[in-house]
């Protein structure tokens, strides 16, 4: 006999419908407090297993959670907004009526836990919208100067506008999104920059856990800055230790602390890659080379996440 047909043919216990309410009204999130019903209502033999199908957009539903025997007659029971809880097995009239009851707390959780969604990403937009601002104000006021001593200046001109359309694009970008090749956003920042008077040298290969586009402007700033400084010789390179990644450019410029070296003036550059890195996990170190020169590093530590 399956652990389905005996569940259909003993008499089911009495089960508290508050124990229910109290499962889902304590646990941490909506997911959690299913998970613990589900498992509640498996334990105590009222049903052989339980899903939770939450929506996920353009009307479509994802398997949150499977606890349980999947197989088995099966029960939907919608849960209005927060998708279909399915029961596995053969519910009793009391125990469908008993989850019905639910709903208004199901209801008030996911509710709550939309708005809470929808304040986090309005509140990262805030801030990207703040980077783009102060970056775009700085990119395009380098660039102007550039276009002014330019012996072309509709081509520098035509560099500010799609450096502008390059800040555009990190500031939409969604944090879970894809991570960048070290070796194509070295050569877009270059692109972004035009002529360099210094010898780039990329050994860095495969991926680094930043979005593309961050990953560029924070290179092309980088970058810039090294050859601001005097740099004659920069090297982008990459160095691994466990789950700690660091993306690293060194350079031969004059340094860190000297009047025209590598961390005078407004800084306005390297606040913002500092501001960047920091949105997406990650964040920006200089040191002095005891060679001379500077070595800026993006650390990312995924022990940290």
């Amino acid at each position: 006999m399956t652990a389905v047909s005996a569940l259909q043919t003993r008499p089911l216990p009495a089960f508290s419908q508050d124990g229910l309410v109290d499962s889902l009204a304590a646990a941490e999130s909506l997911e959690a407090g299913l998970r613990a019903v589900g498992a509640l209502l498996v334990q105590q033999g009222a049903l052989a297993g339980a899903e939770w199908w939450r929506p996920d957009g353009d009307c479509s539903f994802c398997l949150a959670f499977s606890t349980g025997d999947a197989r088995g007659a099966r029960t939907a029971i919608p849960l209005d907004p927060a998708g279909t809880l399915v029961l596995v097995g053969e519910p009793t009239p009391d125990l469908e009526q008993d989850i019905d009851r639910l709903r208004p707390l199901l209801r008030h959780r996911w509710i709550e836990e939309q708005l809470a969604t929808h304040a986090t990403r309005l509140a990262r937009k805030n801030e990207a919208l703040e980077d783009f601002a102060a970056l775009v104000a700085h990119d395009v006021k380098s660039s102007l100067v550039y276009a002014q001593r330019s012996d072309e200046p509709r081509e520098a001109m035509t560099r500010t506008i799609e450096l502008v359309d390059s800040i555009l694009e990190a500031v939409r970008v969604d944090q879970d999104g894809p991570p960048a090749s070290v070796a194509d956003c070295v050569q877009q920042a270059l692109a972004d920059l035009g002529t360099v008077q210094a010898d780039v040298v990329a050994s860095a290969t495969g991926d680094f856990p930043f979005p593309p586009a961050a990953l560029r402007l924070v290179l092309r700033n980088l970058l810039a800055n090294a050859v601001a400084a005097g740099a004659h010789r920069i090297h982008v390179s990459a160095l691994a230790h466990g789950e700690r990644r660091a993306l690293v450019v060194d350079d031969d410029g004059v340094g860190i602390g000297s009047p025209d070296g590598y961390d005078t003036g407004p800084q306005l550059g390297l606040a913002l890659c500092r501001r960047v890195a920091d949105r997406f996990g990650g964040a920006l170190e200089l040191k002095p080379r005891a060679v001379g020169g500077t070595r800026a590093m993006i650390v990312v530590d995924g022990s940290a996440g």
